[in-house]
């Protein structure tokens, strides 16, 4: 019981040395989440105890992207959950064609695939060429990832699966080209891209959107947190705007949510209703 206590303690100390030194704040996320993450992150790393690799997070910024790659969720694919992609497609696209220009702002876009799935669907839809897409994350090197648009070809079966299910109206395969095990997506689909570092966590609105994607990203925060971000996307929603969110995640205990209505209710899609 004390050795836990003291791992406790430990683990608050690193999250508060993460935020004075570098300003990534991981304090009010889900601390079973965040512990779960930097056991592994400490043994991978190899050392004994969180105070062993405080110290050497303080004093060699070298280790930050590491630890950083167990910190941030980077789990993803491709037009992940379908229905999703599809409710996007027939409920939400038709208001958006309305639009002389369209911002969308992917938020905490990990390693790009649902960038490119949103890319994608936006092409087939006839309005990618008047839309920009802002990709943001707080992980570097995911972004980096991200602007490469190249993925492991065993991957891209379900992803091909799962543009088939959005409703995709055009093969998977016009949008890569394939060699050495790797898939490249077609590098049109970034020309209206700006991939940008943004925490939800301590920064603030940059642009009103009239579309905002955050999936599965909520779930690793606190209430608090999750309060927050939504009001994020409040602000950065005009009126009759969409947020989409994650298939476990809700605004429904927000103090926002009251700027809202649920639009596609099965698949987390809302619309923003007050001024």
């Amino acid at each position: 019981m004390a050795s836990l206590k003291i791992e406790d303690i430990e683990i608050r100390l690193l999250l508060e040395a993460l935020f004075m030194r570098y300003h990534y704040d991981f304090r009010n996320y889900s601390m079973s989440s965040i512990k779960r993450r930097l056991k592994q992150a400490r043994e991978q790393l190899g050392f004994s105890t969180y105070s062993a690799l405080q110290e050497h997070v303080l004093h060699d910024p070298s280790i930050l992207p590491r630890l950083l790659g167990y910190l941030t969720v980077q789990v993803s694919e491709m037009f992940r959950d379908p229905s999703y992609f599809m409710a996007i497609r027939e409920s939400v696209i038709p208001h958006l064609r309305t639009y002389p220009s369209l911002k969308v702002w992917i938020a905490g876009c990990s390693s790009g695939e649902e960038l490119y799935s949103m890319a994608i669907l936006f092409r087939e839809e006839g309005l990618e060429d008047r839309t920009i897409f802002y990709a943001t994350d707080i992980n570097q090197d995911a972004l980096n990832i991200a602007e490469a648009g190249i993925y492991d070809l065993n991957r891209i079966q379900l992803f091909t699966e799962n543009h088939r299910k959005s409703g995709g109206k055009q093969s998977l395969s016009d949008y890569y080209t394939a060699a050495y095990s790797h898939a490249t997506f077609d590098r049109t689909l970034r020309r209206n891209v700006v991939f940008s570092d943004h925490s939800l966590v301590t920064d603030a609105v940059f642009g009103e959107m009239n579309l905002v994607s955050c999936r599965n990203v909520m779930i690793y925060f606190d209430r608090q947190l999750q309060d927050r971000a939504i009001g994020l996307f409040k602000d950065s929603l005009p009126r009759n705007g969409f947020l989409g969110l994650g298939s476990k995640e809700s605004i429904r205990f927000s103090s926002h949510s009251r700027s809202f209505k649920e639009f596609v209710r099965e698949e987390k899609i809302y619309q923003r209703t007050d001024q």
